[in-house]
Formats: C-alpha cells, structure tokens, sequence
C-alpha cells in the first residue's frame, strides 16, 4: 500500500476496487417510463425496451443523453439512485468508518472487530509468560499491520496503551481467561507454562473464541485498521464526492474518496461531477 506522511506522522493509504457496477440502463429505463418517451432514446435497446426487454444489452449502455440532460439542465437527481456502485476498501482506518457512516444512503459492511480479534488476544495471553511480556506483545502486533499509522515509535505508544489496558483487565478480571480462549485451548495455558512463543503458536492453531471483541472492544483506537464493503446510488455518490473529495474534508477520508473515484468508471462521473460532465 502507499505511504504518505503528514503532519511528520507516515500513514497506509488505503486501496479501493470497485466489485461490481450496476449500469446505467436501469436509470434511463427509470426516466423513460417516467416521461413515457422510450422512442426518443438513442439507445436502441431502450427505445424498444416495452416491446422486446433485452436486460443485458440495457445493462451494457455506456452513455444516456436523457440522464445527462436531467442531471445537469434541470437537477433532477433522484431518476440516478437507480444506478449503484459497490467497493471493496482495504486499509482505511476506524476514524474515516466513523465518518463514512454519516453518509446515510449506502450499505456498508465492515470487518468485525468482535470475531477478528482473537490473534490480539492470544498475543497479550501469551505474554504473562514471557521475561519481557511488552516486548513479546510489541513485536507479534507489529507484525499484525494492524494500523493505518506506521512509524514504530508512534506504534511503540499506540500498543503500549493496549498493552496497559488489556493488563489492567487482567488483573481485575478473575474470568479474563475464560473471555480470551476458547474452552478447548485453555490447557494450553498450563501446558506451556514460561514459553511464551510455544503457548502463542498452540493459541493461533487452536480454536478461536467466538465474539472474543465483545470484551476487548475498548482497545480499539481511532487508527485501527478496517476492511469494508460499500454501495452507494450515485446520486448519493455525488453527495460523497462532493463533501470528501474536498480540501475542507479530514486528510483520511479524502484519501479513501480519491481512491474510490480513481475507480468509478467515467460514465458514471459524467453524470455527477462537473469536472467530467463535458469529456
């Protein structure tokens, strides 16, 4: 992934592919029914489309003049919600899925931290057995690439503070073990008793412990890394572009909203941003 830094701090950009488009048919079709003018269409599968329906050419239209003409002369945006767009975002950080949430019109599906954070756990378990139990729990996250920032001194503070809050409830917690391991992998806990890299590898292979976040939710910071999913209508997209592909938007976001638009085919951007609407 690409590196930048600001503000003297080195971030991961995050990396966008865009799964699956809808067309643009579907929106023309919209229109159409809705002015009854299928035969003004210079799409000849629209034109004809209320005697012989042919969807996959209807989905393959590359341009509408129609959709343009609504989207730019008279702003009528709501035909273009029947177009969508879906991706898949890699790397982006839990303070941008904070921010993308505000954006109401879309589906959004995140990697979870509750069933994905066994190898954390397993990490801070095995390290009551290490000399050095810090430094152990510091080099398996720092090999877990879990954060979006990746200067190691900032990474140092940044797992320091896990480190410091997961043993705070280590010692207040006489159940903490039950939370963290899976019933079938808590005698390896006595099995390796000091070998903390043995007990650490036994954990990783055995079975995880389902919703092991619910417990350790509260370790989670702003910079931790997410994968997630996301569909917008365009007309919503426009909405998104507008307000995040903008120098007033937070670095993070506007990175992700580049990405996303470095992916949107140019059909689509033509309907929604000026800057493509004469190409």
């Amino acid at each position: 992934m690409e590196t930048v830094e600001m503000y003297h701090i080195t971030y991961q950009k995050p990396n966008v592919t865009l799964l699956q488009e809808s067309g643009l048919g579907v929106a023309e079709i919209a229109a159409r029914t809705c002015y009854d003018s299928f035969e003004n269409s210079e799409n000849e599968c629209i034109k004809h489309a209320m005697e012989k329906l042919d969807t996959d050419a209807i989905n393959k239209i590359e341009k509408s003049d129609l959709l343009a003409n609504l989207a730019w002369v008279h702003h009528h945006h709501s035909i273009i919600e029947h177009a969508t767009l879906s991706y898949l975002i890699r790397g982006t950080s839990r303070g941008v899925l904070q921010e993308h949430a505000r954006h109401r019109l879309q589906a959004i599906s995140v990697r979870s931290t509750r069933y994905t954070m066994s190898g954390v756990i397993n990490a801070f378990v095995a390290s009551m057995e290490a000399e050095d139990g810090f430094a152990f729990f510091l080099e398996k996250l720092l090999e877990m690439d879990l954060f979006v920032i990746t200067d190691k001194a900032y990474l140092t503070i940044e797992i320091r503070a896990i480190y410091d809050k997961l043993t705070l409830q280590y010692h207040k917690d006489a159940t903490f073990l039950q939370n963290a391991v899976a019933k079938s992998s808590l005698p390896f806990v006595e099995t390796y008793k000091g070998d903390a890299q043995t007990l650490y590898e036994a954990l990783q292979c055995g079975k995880k412990k389902r919703n092991v976040g619910d417990a350790f939710k509260h370790i989670v910071s702003d910079n931790w890394k997410v994968d997630m999913v996301v569909t917008f209508n365009i007309r919503s997209l426009k909405n998104y572009f507008n307000l995040r592909d903008s120098g007033a938007a937070w670095f993070q976001i506007q990175w992700l909203a580049e990405e996303m638009k470095k992916v949107t085919p140019e059909k689509y951007l033509k309907l929604i941003d000026k800057k493509y609407k004469d190409i």
